[in-house]
């Protein structure tokens, strides 16, 4: 099925783009990923695409738990990969702003390892330890 390797190629290329932030935070390339928002652009464009193919989605009851649960139980595979780009997308945004701020404010590199593997894996868990590390910097800073 086309579907699963559009999904594939979107689910394996993010890693070498979170692989450019954690390991070439510095790197030409690395910030002009940080810079301009073309990486989740372009995961935008599958999760459309997979959205766009999937029925169901726009008649969900996003009201209410129940509606939610019943709508990921009945959900296609295309469906799941809309959800799941929407992750990536919105998660590898929130790591390139933690680069980019965190260069700003002239964090160490070592510090945001944690928060952004953890963003790559649990999302809001790695804001949750960002905003942490900005504390303590703040706090170190005075």
């Amino acid at each position: 099925m086309y579907y699963e390797t559009i999904f594939n190629l979107f689910n394996s290329g993010i890693l070498l783009f979170w692989l450019l932030l954690l390991v070439f935070p510095k790197k030409r390339l690395t910030q002009k990923i940080i810079t301009y928002p073309w990486v989740p652009l372009v995961i935008a464009m599958g999760y459309v695409y997979f959205l766009s193919t999937t029925s169901g989605t726009f008649s969900a009851d996003f009201t209410s738990l129940g509606g939610l649960t019943e709508m990921f139980q009945n959900a296609n595979p295309r469906g799941v990969a809309a959800g799941w780009l929407h992750y990536l997308a919105f998660d590898f945004w929130v790591g390139c702003w933690m680069l980019k701020n965190s260069q700003e404010k002239q964090i160490q590199h070592v510090w945001l390892i944690l928060p952004m593997l953890s963003t790559f894996m649990l999302g809001p868990v790695g804001v949750i330890l960002y905003t942490l590390v900005l504390l303590i910097h703040k706090k170190l800073s005075l």
